[in-house]
């Protein structure tokens, strides 16, 4: 059975992903379109690639999350470090592992660059070329990055970006992963763009793939739920008022289009509190979040109807 799949990033919280993941490979399910934002881009690259939901599982249980905290030489002067490499890097980690641990994986099945994601049925379709789309932000221009198809904008072709640092500039998680610097000409002058983590302006874009027509097989949007979604925000101080005003503009936007399609397609995957950063998770968190992840994409295809879903909100 053919269908899409949209993941939302959440860090760690991946895992989850993938756990939802088998589940729908169980049931017969492969993918024609995928996308994410930051680890959902990750995961999504290697879907793209080929790889199925068991493999993956794999590399990520092979995988010590320690080594995504990367330094350079300026990060690791004491009590100084960290200060310097936020005022004079914009980050406090090197994100170089991320982005060399994807390129490997992707190079073993033989992709590299977006051309070597082209979907022949829909070359001559720029919305639909590539099997893979991720979501960056570009904070310089103050613009959301649809990647590859917007890398043109740099003076890159698509076909020529490369996935793992695409997949790089979708997670540069702002402050914690240094920005990715992309220049471009204009007006015949060099220019620097900072491209951070596309979860500032769309976490989960489970919007990317409709059109104004009938779909011919389903979108399933993979989304990472805390115990505290949906709820108020207390505000009872700078702090709180600062944490509540990110979580707005992470959120906000998604969550309008989460609504308007009454959650018929989207995969709410539990995370049990755990934090995107929480790079040092137990084994027993680690199993906890994959069987979360599972457990809710059962759930949810016991109930789902993709006759009933096209027939109440895509008609």
């Amino acid at each position: 059975m053919k269908a899409d799949a949209v993941f939302e990033g959440g860090g760690v919280k991946a895992i989850a992903l993938v756990g939802a993941l088998v589940a729908a490979e169980r049931l017969g399910y492969r993918w024609v379109n995928v996308a994410g934002t930051s680890a959902g881009a990750l995961v999504a690259a290697l879907v793209a690639a080929g790889y199925r939901a068991r493999e993956i599982r794999k590399f990520i249980d092979d995988l010590d999350f320690r080594n995504f905290r990367d330094r350079d030489a300026l990060d690791r002067i004491p009590l100084m470090g960290p200060l310097l490499s936020i005022s004079l890097e914009m980050g406090l980690y090197e994100g170089k592992f991320l982005e060399g641990w994807l390129r490997e994986k992707l190079a073993a099945k033989g992709v590299k660059t977006f051309g070597d994601l082209v979907m022949d049925e829909f070359a001559h379709d720029r919305r639909f070329r590539y099997k893979l789309q991720v979501i960056a932000a570009d904070i310089s221009r103050g613009l959301m990055l649809v990647l590859p198809r917007d890398i043109a904008d740099y003076g890159v072709r698509p076909d020529d970006l490369e996935v793992a640092r695409a997949v790089r500039m979708s997670n540069s998680l702002p402050f914690y992963f240094e920005p990715v610097i992309q220049t471009y000409r204009r007006n015949g002058r060099e220019e620097f763009s900072y491209i951070v983590d596309g979860a500032i302006l769309s976490n989960f874009p489970v919007w990317l793939f409709d059109a104004d027509r009938e779909p011919p097989w389903p979108t399933f949007g993979f989304k990472l739920v805390g115990p505290n979604e949906g709820k108020p925000h207390r505000i009872h101080g700078p702090l709180s008022f600062l944490e509540a005003m990110f979580s707005t503009m992470l959120n906000a936007h998604d969550a309008h289009y989460i609504e308007e399609a009454c959650f018929a397609r989207t995969i709410s995957i539990p995370t049990f509190g755990l934090r995107t950063t929480d790079f040092d998770l137990s084994p027993a968190d680690r199993r906890r979040l994959y069987q979360g992840g599972q457990a809710a994409a059962q759930k949810f295809f016991t109930h789902w109807d993709f006759q009933g879903y096209v027939k109440k909100y895509r008609k």
